[in-house]
C-alpha cells in the first residue's frame, strides 16, 4: 500500500485539547471487521464484548517528563528538548530531539531552569533533528534524575496542545502505569478506570500486561511512498514469562485476546513462534504493520482515532481491513468524533 492512501480531511477542532470527564466515559465506535457494521457506544460498554476467559492486554509503561525547554549558550535562543531515551547512566547520556534543529551544532551547550543550573553539552549529531546529549551534573545520579525530571513537563504532543497543564501530569498517564521509560502514553489505555477493572473481575475477564515504551517514532513523519521501505524506530519491548504464558493460555482455551492500543498491537507481533504463540522477550523492536498484514495473537484490538498519514492508522487498518477502517474514520468525522491521545476509540472485533 501507499502512504497517500491513508490521507484523510481532519477540521483541526476534532483534534481533543482535554480528555473527557471521567475515563471511560469517552465515545468507542465498534467496527465489526467481519460485516462492517458500525455501533456507537461509550467506552465502559467495551466489557459486553468479551466473556469468561478472555484477557485484555494492556500496556504499563510509564510516560516521564519528557520536555525540555531551555536556552542555547551566547545567544539566548530559546530551544525545546525532547528526552527521548537514556544512553549511558553514569556518563548522563541522553538520544533528545531538539528544536528548532538548525539552531544547535555539536559543542553547543544548553541550558535548562530559572537559574540556567542544569546544563547539557550538545555531543553528537545523529539524524537531521536527532542529538546526543551529555549533561554536565557532578552530583549523585538519584539527585541528576530528580533535578532533570523536575524541569521536565509532561510531553503532551504539540499537536494536540501548545501548552501543558498541571492536570496533564496526571490525565497523560494511565491508572495502571508502572514502569517508566515512555514519552507518551498508550492513548486507549487511558480509558480504563479502577471502576471498569471491577467490572471486568465480575464478568471474569483477564488482563495482563506488557511493556512498550512509547517512542517519537509513532509520531515521525513518513516520508516515502511505498510503505515497505519506510523504517520505524526501535522501542524497547518487555514481556514476562507471565504474561506470555496468560496469553498463550487463552488462546489455547479458545478466549479471545484483545490488545489495547496500537503499541500493544506492534508488541505482541513482534516474536511469535510457529505454532503463533507469544514469546517472553526483553529488548527492542522496530516492527512496522501496515496492509496486508495477518494478525496472528490478537482477536480484537482497541486504538483510539490517529491523525492521517500515521503508522498507528495503518497498523489499525492491517487489522480491520483497510477500506472498514478508512470508512470508519470518516464515519468517525461525520460523527464529531474526538481525535488524538484524549479523543475517542474504535473496537475492531
Amino acid at each position: 500500500m501507499k502512504l497517500s492512501q491513508f490521507q484523510f480531511d481532519l477540521p483541526a477542532d476534532r483534534i481533543a485539547t482535554e480528555p473527557t470527564r471521567w475515563r471511560d466515559e469517552a465515545r468507542l465506535m465498534v467496527l465489526h471487521k467481519d460485516t462492517g457494521e458500525i455501533e456507537h457506544r461509550i467506552f465502559k460498554d467495551i466489557i459486553e464484548y468479551f466473556g469468561k476467559g478472555d484477557t485484555f492486554v494492556l500496556n504499563d509503561t510509564k510516560v516521564f517528563p519528557a520536555k525540555l525547554c531551555g536556552k542555547k549558550e551566547k545567544t539566548g535562543a530559546d530551544i525545546m528538548v525532547f528526552l527521548l531515551r537514556e544512553l549511558g547512566r553514569e556518563q548522563r547520556l541522553w538520544d533528545v530531539i531538539v528544536e528548532p534543529a538548525r539552531k544547535i551544532r555539536i559543542g553547543n551547550k544548553l541550558y535548562f531552569g530559572e537559574d540556567e543550573s542544569l546544563v547539557a553539552e550538545v555531543i553528537d549529531n545523529t539524524t537531521s533533528r536527532g542529538r546526543t546529549l551529555r549533561f554536565l551534573y557532578d552530583g549523585p545520579y538519584e539527585d541528576f534524575k530528580e533535578t532533570l525530571f523536575s524541569l521536565g513537563e509532561t510531553p503532551v504532543p504539540l499537536w494536540v496542545k501548545e501548552h501543558t497543564t498541571p492536570e496533564d501530569k496526571e490525565n497523560f498517564q494511565t491508572i495502571f502505569a508502572d514502569k517508566e521509560g515512555a514519552v507518551s502514553a498508550p492513548a486507549a489505555g487511558l480509558h480504563f478506570s479502577r471502576e471498569l477493572f471491577n467490572r471486568m473481575i465480575l464478568r471474569d475477564i483477564n488482563k495482563t500486561f506488557i511493556t512498550v515504551h512509547m517512542g517519537i517514532g509513532h509520531f515521525r513523519t513518513v516520508d516515502v511512498e511505498d510503505l515497505s521501505k519506510h523504517r520505524m524506530d526501535s522501542e524497547r519491548l518487555i514481556i514476562s514469562e507471565e504474561s506470555a504464558d496468560a496469553i498463550n493460555a487463552t488462546k489455547r482455551k479458545g478466549g479471545k485476546i484483545l490488545a489495547v492500543g496500537a503499541t500493544v498491537m506492534r508488541g505482541l507481533e513482534t516474536y511469535v513462534t510457529t505454532q503463533n504463540e507469544v514469546r517472553a522477550f526483553d529488548g527492542w523492536t522496530n516492527k512496522f504493520i501496515f496492509p496486508p498484514y495477518q494478525y496472528r495473537i490478537p482477536d480484537a484490538i482497541v486504538s483510539n482515532f490517529h491523525l492521517p498519514l500515521s503508522t498507528m492508522l495503518m497498523s489499525v487498518a492491517a487489522f480491520g481491513g483497510y477500506e472498514q477502517v478508512m470508512n470508519a474514520y470518516r464515519t468517525a468525522i461525520d460523527e464529531n468524533y474526538r481525535f488524538g491521545p484524549y479523543g475517542d476509540a474504535l473496537l475492531i472485533v
